[in-house]
């Protein structure tokens, strides 16, 4: 079989492997669709502590596939089934897995860091990770493109689940990359009535327009940020701002256009080097806002996001610019490198 491997930063190699061999508590899977994320390619570029110097790995963690041989001492699972793979594998037994947060775990596992991901034919789904819960079914209305895309939807969902969005807030989206889109998509159905979308790129934000999920798209390479959001808000500032992008200054102009009584998620990680921001914290103080992060998501979201996605109440497939084969996992890195399209999907299906 064919497998993208990770093997330095900016180094992928397509390798001839065998098809990894399952125990009797495993599972394999054949890859149907496995979408690039931010997080792939800050490992692409920057590399990553679980991912030793000379040590290589098969990258991916937003999989969907089909379940193709299951161990003897594994139940509830057939050959032929549908799913989704989260990517974050608990211990289970930690106090953050205790309270349902797998994805933050102090000893955790995961597809396409710790444990080789989808970028390949064939994936061995580890037997912690069957008893932890990390198959969930794909309903039938569902392509695999689109079952890829519920990981980085329930990783938005993690997000409105923390700022409580209530009908009739606004929401100012800050990017508007796939994962931009998604914060406003669901934010939208969670009632806000006034969302917008920022960015410096005007063809992103024209590609972001033609979902229609804002209200306003802000150019803030043209007009400045602060004064179009008071603008969209009557004066008031956003009462939910986003940062969904990795720029530290955005971090900073999001307290800034946030109204009294804000809230913000700094929800993109920066890149390494960028980690510490100055944060004007008079902001937070005398505006009582309140400044929260969110990473990744638990079983639960991945659950939710499934039966969002399904309720064709949001509609992910125009997030997919271009699907490459496994052969050519180096250029579909370089070409979401270069912003060129929204989400990009590797799969030899």
């Amino acid at each position: 079989m064919k497998a993208a491997f990770y093997c330095g930063i900016k180094d992928i190699r397509v390798e001839d492997v065998s098809i990894p061999e399952i125990d009797d508590n495993e599972i394999l899977i054949k890859v149907k669709a496995t979408a690039i994320c931010g997080t792939d390619l800050r490992i692409y570029k920057f590399g990553h502590f679980k991912i030793p110097e000379g040590s290589k790995r098969v990258l991916g963690h937003e999989i969907a596939g089909e379940i193709v041989e299951i161990g003897k001492n594994v139940s509830r699972f057939s050959v032929g089934m549908r799913i989704v793979v989260p990517p974050n594998v608990g211990c289970g037994v930690c106090e953050m897995c205790r309270q349902g947060y797998n994805q933050l775990c102090y000893t955790y596992e995961a597809f396409g860091i710790s444990w080789d991901g989808g970028f390949q034919e064939y994936m061995k789904v580890p037997a912690q990770a069957i008893k932890m819960g990390n198959l969930l079914p794909i309903p039938d209305s569902l392509s695999y493109n689109e079952a890829a895309l519920c990981e980085p939807f329930s990783c938005c969902y993690n997000s409105y689940k923390h700022l409580d969005t209530k009908p009739g807030e606004s929401v100012v989206v800050v990017g508007s990359g796939p994962i931009g889109i998604m914060h406003a998509m669901i934010n939208r159905l969670a009632g806000s009535t006034n969302v917008a979308i920022v960015d410096i790129n005007k063809k992103r934000l024209e590609e972001a327009s033609a979902f229609g999920v804002a209200d306003c798209y802000i150019n803030s390479s043209e007009e400045d940020l602060e004064d179009a959001v008071r603008k969209m808000t009557d004066g008031k500032g956003a009462d939910i701002v986003i940062t969904a992008n990795s720029v530290p200054e955005l971090q900073q102009s999001a307290l800034e256009i946030a109204g009294v009584h804000g809230r913000v998620n700094f929800f993109g990680g920066m890149p390494k080097g960028k980690e510490i921001v100055n944060l004007n914290t008079n902001l937070i103080h005398y505006k009582e806002l309140t400044v929260l992060g969110t990473t990744g998501s638990n079983l639960e979201d991945v659950e939710k996001a499934i039966k969002i996605v399904s309720s064709d109440r949001v509609d992910v497939k125009g997030l997919v610019s271009r699907k490459f084969p496994i052969e050519q996992a180096a250029e579909a890195f370089e070409f979401a490198l270069s912003g060129q399209g929204l989400k990009v999907l590797i799969g030899n299906e």
